[in-house]
C-alpha cells in the first residue's frame, strides 16, 4: 500500500542520512550533529519498526492472538524510546565534556552537513505528509522534529561561524538532547500505562455508567473493564442488567460506546444480563 511505500522511503533516508551525520560529526567535531545523528538512528528504528508494524498490524485475530497483533505497535515504541532515552542521556554527558575541554569545530563543514540536513528531512517529510494511517502520521511528526532540529543546528553554525563562540555547539546538542529526553520519557509513560491497563485518555467511566443507566430499560450496570491495546484500539467489558433484552436497547449501548472512543461492539445476548465487549478498529 501507498501508506507503507512512503515509511519505506523515509526509513532509508532517514537511516542512510544518520550515517552521513555520524560521520559529519566527527568530522566536524561538532557534538551537536553528533547528538542528532543518534536522534536520526532512533528514528530510523522508529520508522523501520512502524513500516513492519503496518504490515503486521493487519493481521486478523486467530487462535494465538486473539485480540489481534495491536500490542506489537507498543513492544516497538518501548524499545526505540529506550534506545533514544540511553543515546540522550549519552548525549548529555559527551557535551557537557566538551563543554569542560572545548574542541576546535569545522563551521563551514558543519553548515553545509545542515544544508543537506534540512533538504534530506524535508524531503522525507513530504512523502510521509497527508497519510491517514496512524503510522504514518507518526513518522511524518518524527521527521518535522528531524527538519526543525536541522533548522536550529545550521542557525547555531552561522552564528559560530561569524562568532567564534564553540560554546553554542555544546548547549545547543543539550539542549536538542533534553527536548527529545522529555518527549521520550512521556512517550514511555503512555507506554507504561497501556501494559498496566489503565483506562485510556478521553475515556470517561463515570459518564458511561450514567449514560448507560439512563437508557430505558437498564436497571443496573457493574463489572465495568476499561483499557486500550495500543494506545489507539480502547476495549470495554461489562454486565448490564436490562429488565427487558431488545435489539434497540443493544444500538443504542454501541452508540453510548462510540462516543466514548468504544468504535464497534460485540455482544453475547442474554434476556437478564447482557456483556458488551468494545474494539476500535
Amino acid at each position: 500500500m501507498k501508506s507503507e511505500k512512503n515509511i519505506l522511503i523515509a526509513f532509508i533516508l532517514n537511516f542512510a542520512f544518520s550515517l552521513l551525520e555520524c560521520a559529519g560529526g566527527i568530522f566536524t567535531g561538532s557534538v551537536a550533529i553528533l547528538s542528532d545523528a543518534v536522534h536520526d538512528m532512533g528514528d530510523a528504528a522508529s520508522i523501520g519498526i512502524a513500516w513492519l508494524l503496518e504490515r503486521k498490524s493487519k493481521r486478523q485475530p486467530d487462535q494465538r492472538y486473539t485480540y489481534g497483533y495491536a500490542r506489537y505497535s507498543v513492544l516497538g515504541g518501548t524499545i526505540t524510546s529506550l534506545i533514544l532515552l540511553l543515546g540522550s542521556v549519552m548525549v548529555i554527558a559527551n557535551a557537557i565534556g566538551r563543554i569542560v575541554r572545548p574542541a576546535e569545530i569545522h563551521y563551514d563543514g558543519m553548515i553545509l552537513l545542515a544544508v543537506f540536513g534540512v533538504l534530506v528531512n524535508g524531503a522525507a517529510a513530504f512523502f510521509t505528509s497527508g497519510g491517514h494511517s496512524l503510522n504514518q502520521k507518526a513518522v511524518n511528526l518524527h521527521m518535522l522534529e528531524d527538519v526543525l532540529g536541522w533548522v536550529v543546528v545550521l542557525i547555531g553554525a552561522v552564528i559560530m561561524r561569524f562568532t567564534d563562540i564553540s560554546l553554542i555547539d555544546p548547549l545547543l546538542s543539550i539542549g536538542v538532547a533534553a527536548f527529545i529526553l522529555f518527549h521520550t520519557i512521556s512517550n514511555l509513560k503512555e507506554i507504561l500505562d497501556i501494559f498496566l491497563e489503565k483506562i485510556p485518555t478521553g475515556i470517561d467511566r463515570a459518564a458511561i455508567v450514567e449514560q448507560l443507566c439512563a437508557l430505558d430499560g437498564i436497571t443496573d450496570v457493574h463489572h465495568i473493564h476499561l483499557w486500550s491495546m495500543d494506545g489507539q484500539h480502547n476495549c470495554a467489558t461489562m454486565h448490564l442488567v436490562v429488565e427487558d433484552y431488545s435489539s434497540d436497547l443493544k444500538r443504542l449501548a454501541r452508540d453510548v460506546l462510540r462516543a466514548q472512543g468504544i468504535a464497534h461492539v460485540y455482544t453475547a445476548d442474554s434476556a437478564l444480563l447482557e456483556k458488551l465487549t468494545g474494539f476500535q478498529l
